[in-house]
C-alpha cells in the first residue's frame, strides 16, 4: 500500500488554555483588597509606634535609672516615657492652677521677656498653643468656601480670627475681613494664609476633620454618607454665593455724569 493511499491523519485535540486573564484579574482584586485592609492599619500602627518611641527617647534621660522599667526587666517597656510625660504635664497643670504656680509662671515669663530673640518665639508659640488647645476658641473649627485661585473656582478654607487693629486699619474699611487658612493637597499642613472679606466666605456645614480628609485624599474620599449629595450641596452653595455676589455688583449704584445746562 502506498503512503499516498492512506487517509490523512487528524491532528490531536489541543486542551483549552486556562483563562489566565481571569486569574490575573482575581489576583489583582485580592491583592488590592488586602492592601486596602492592611494599608491603613499598618500606617496607623507605624505612626503610633513612632510617636511612642519618640516620646520615650525624649523623656527617658530625665527619669532616674532606678525608676526605669528596663533596670528590672530584661527588655524595655514601650510607652513608659509617654505615661511619665502625661503624668508630668497633668501635675504641671495642677500646680499652675494655684496661686504659687501662677506666680512662678509669671516670673518665668518676665525672665523670658527680657531676652529679645527668645521673647518673640515664646510669645508666638504661647498664643498658638492657647488658640489651638483652648476649649472655647473657634479658630480652625469652621470651614468655608472661597473663590480661589480664579473666579468660578472654589477652595476649602479653615476660618480663623479677625485681624488685629494694626492690620485692620490698613485693610479696606468698607468690608469686614477675617483671616483664613487654605490647606494644600495632599499635605494639609502647608497652604496659604490670607485675609478675605467676610461677605466673600461661604460657610459650610462641615467639620475640620472632614475637610482635612477631603483635602488629603484630593477629593477621592468625600465626607458624609452620600458623597454625590454632598458634592451637589457644595456646588449649589458655591453657585448661590456667586449669583448673590453678581447681583450685588449689578445693583451697586454708579456715578452718572452731571448734565451741563
Amino acid at each position: 500500500m502506498n503512503p499516498e493511499d492512506l487517509p490523512p491523519s487528524t491532528p490531536a485535540e489541543v486542551p483549552p488554555e486556562p483563562h489566565t486573564g481571569h486569574l490575573m484579574a482575581r489576583f489583582r482584586n485580592y491583592f488590592l483588597t488586602g492592601l486596602v485592609v492592611a494599608g491603613p492599619i499598618a500606617i496607623t500602627f507605624y505612626l503610633t509606634w513612632w510617636f511612642v518611641t519618640w516620646v520615650d527617647n525624649l523623656v527617658r534621660p530625665f527619669v532616674p535609672t532606678a525608676y526605669r522599667p528596663e533596670t528590672y526587666l530584661p527588655f524595655g517597656l514601650p510607652g513608659s516615657g509617654l505615661i511619665v510625660a502625661v503624668i508630668a504635664l497633668t501635675l504641671l497643670g495642677f500646680l499652675t492652677a494655684n496661686l504659687i504656680g501662677r506666680t512662678l509662671v509669671d516670673l518665668g515669663e518676665r525672665l523670658l521677656g527680657r531676652i529679645p530673640a527668645v521673647r518673640a518665639i515664646y510669645r508666638g508659640l504661647k498664643q498658638v498653643f492657647e488658640t489651638l488647645f483652648s476649649g472655647t476658641g473657634s479658630s480652625f473649627r469652621r470651614v468655608g468656601l472661597v473663590e480661589f485661585p480664579s473666579p468660578g473656582m472654589w477652595s476649602i478654607v479653615l476660618i480663623s480670627q479677625p485681624p488685629s487693629v494694626e492690620i485692620a486699619n490698613k485693610l479696606p474699611v468698607e468690608d469686614e475681613h477675617i483671616s483664613v487658612f487654605l490647606p494644600c493637597a495632599p499635605n494639609p499642613t502647608t497652604g496659604f494664609f490670607f485675609y478675605v472679606p467676610k461677605n466673600k466666605i461661604v460657610e459650610i456645614d462641615m467639620s475640620a476633620e472632614d475637610a482635612a480628609t477631603l483635602i488629603m485624599s484630593a477629593g477621592v474620599v468625600q465626607p458624609g454618607s452620600d458623597p454625590q449629595k454632598k458634592i451637589a450641596a457644595l456646588a449649589a452653595t458655591a453657585n448661590a454665593a456667586r449669583a448673590a455676589n453678581a447681583a450685588k455688583a449689578a445693583n451697586a449704584p454708579t456715578l452718572q455724569p452731571a448734565k451741563v445746562e
